[in-house]
């Protein structure tokens, strides 16, 4: 495959701003997910090498389009081992590309879709061990930055010492060490994170969080974690779909209309004007796409011409389009898996 090119940088953390686009996997490994529209998304077929066939695809169009940061997790189904095998398959050099999973989640929906449980959360030393093998067979050397999937104050995984000392010796044999976000309560759960350390060391090195245009509250948050040296990844800049045409919800369209009316002054679609929001966050490292066909890939990739700036910033952050954080969170869990 013609390789396009790609500019080594720092295996977690770009040095370039404004963000780069990476691509998450969530949508891409499993037949299964919550965003508006997967259904329709894999209708040409649903199979593990259906399934792989689409991966595949969307990985290579990434690819030749520059992107170089790829993030999975143990839970996305077949989604670490559709990457290992691209990579593998590919012949991508390494220098090249971040890696990047998370541990804490299992897999439990057994290729289906209407399952009664797709993953079970389990923050434990035990899951974590175990976890960290699967992802090695899978991704092997390629692994740069592993994470807590979903961390929450709740899960009590940032009060588990025997985990923070096994996180702590795969950072020191060379991974890199993040969490992920989710919930109302990000900024809390990140305040929190910030002050652990191992034998003086702080233990994390990348934060992944929800931050869109409908609930952007956790960028003061985020903002504080890049002065302190983290690497800030966006995740679900698009609201699951909620933030592209596909919502036709009354209660989205008068933030719809006030969207549309600034995708017009780019002429630029819906998803692209939301991502363009996203990688304009100047402590944001890497910015993601979540797409699930090529076609929503070329649409997203867009953003990065999208010339944001103090206007759109002004039109767009406001009461008339964000959400309030526990309502946009209880939406997202009323969800349904598609």
């Amino acid at each position: 495959m013609p390789q396009p090119t790609h500019s080594a940088s720092h295996p977690v953390v770009s040095q370039q701003h404004p963000a780069r686009l990476g691509l998450g996997l969530a949508a891409l490994g499993r037949p299964g997910y919550i965003n508006l529209g997967h259904g329709e998304d894999t209708r040409t077929g649903r199979s593990i090498e259906a399934m792989r066939e689409r991966a595949f695809a969307v990985l290579d169009t990434a690819w030749r389009a520059g992107i170089g940061y790829f993030d999975t997790a143990r839970s996305y189904g077949r989604g670490e081992a559709f990457l290992g095998d691209w990579l593998r398959s590919r012949e991508v050099p390494a220098d090249f590309v971040t890696i990047a999973s998370k541990w804490g989640y299992t897999y439990t929906a057994d290729w289906r879709i209407e399952a009664e449980q797709h993953e079970v959360k389990d923050h434990s030393l035990a899951v974590l061990q175990r976890q960290w093998l699967e992802t090695q067979a899978n991704l092997g050397g390629s692994l740069d930055l592993y994470q807590i999937h979903s961390a929450t104050l709740d899960s009590g995984v940032l009060d588990d010492q025997a985990v923070h000392a096994e996180l702590a010796r795969l950072k020191a044999a060379g991974t890199r060490i993040g969490l992920t976000l989710s919930g109302p309560r990000q900024s809390v759960t990140l305040e929190k994170a910030l002050t652990l350390q191992v034998d003086g060391v702080r233990l994390f090195d990348a934060v992944q969080a929800t931050w869109n245009l409908l609930e952007p509250s956790a960028g003061a948050a985020l903002n504080t974690a890049h002065r302190e040296g983290l690497a800030v990844i966006i995740k679900e800049a698009l609201a699951n779909g909620r933030l592209t045409e596909r919502n036709q919800a009354a209660s989205f369209q008068a933030r719809r209309q006030r969207l549309e009316t600034l995708a017009g002054r780019f002429k630029a679609s819906l998803d692209a004007v939301a991502l363009a929001a996203a990688l304009a966050r100047p402590w944001a490292s890497v910015v993601f796409s979540g797409a699930a066909t090529e076609a929503q890939l070329h649409s997203n990739l867009n953003a990065v011409d999208i010339p944001w700036d103090a206007e759109a910033e002004a039109e767009a952050l406001t009461g008339a389009v964000t959400e309030d954080p526990a309502a946009y969170w209880q939406t997202r869990a009323q969800l349904a898996w598609n």
